[in-house]
């Protein structure tokens, strides 16, 4: 039996976010998979929010919130990690973890690629991810990303290192 996933729409932050961006950013368990070393303060992130063009050629970054139309936000999606000469980019996806498994990742992921290869030109999307997060790697790998790397001892996470592995996908329009 095939899974319902419900509507979604990726949307500019807008500063009624700022809540549930404080969540995200502040989540000590998710640290470990960025580069943060702390806590971000309401003004850094309200700052942020209205300092972002949401182009990524001028911030080299984007950040989309992931909105249900009757719950509102519920993760967000992201790309940094810009290059603008290679044409690549970063890309990380966060859900709440009661609207987990339920497909919204991947829907989040689908209209992210879309806007990269079809609006912005990007020719490769990549992923670190740690190698032990099974539901990560099934979720990327789940939509075409293939195995680019692996990365031994890439991340410190204050009890040890974690390997990584490095996922990528390439646009359909430009692989030769």
């Amino acid at each position: 039996m095939e899974k319902t996933v419900p509507p979604i729409r990726l949307r500019a932050p807008e500063p009624e976010d700022l809540d549930v961006m404080m969540l995200f950013e502040n989540d000590e368990d998710q640290w470990e998979n960025g580069i943060a070393t702390g806590p971000y303060s309401r003004y850094q992130l309200k700052q942020y929010i209205g300092q972002s063009t949401n182009d990524l050629y001028t911030d080299r970054q984007l950040r989309l919130m992931i909105e249900l139309p009757q719950t509102g936000v519920v993760g967000i999606v992201d790309l940094c990690s810009f290059d603008p000469r290679h044409n690549r980019a970063e890309v990380g996806v966060m859900v709440l973890e009661e609207y987990r498994h339920r497909g919204i990742a991947s829907e989040a992921l689908r209209q992210l690629e879309h806007h990269c290869f079809s609006r912005l030109g990007i020719h490769q999307l990549y992923a670190y991810v740690h190698a032990d997060n099974t539901h990560s790697l099934h979720l990327f790998t789940g939509l075409g990303y293939v195995r680019a790397g692996y990365l031994p001892h890439w991340i410190y996470t204050g009890r040890g290192y974690k390997d990584v592995c490095l996922l990528q996908k390439l646009s359909s329009s430009s692989v030769e």
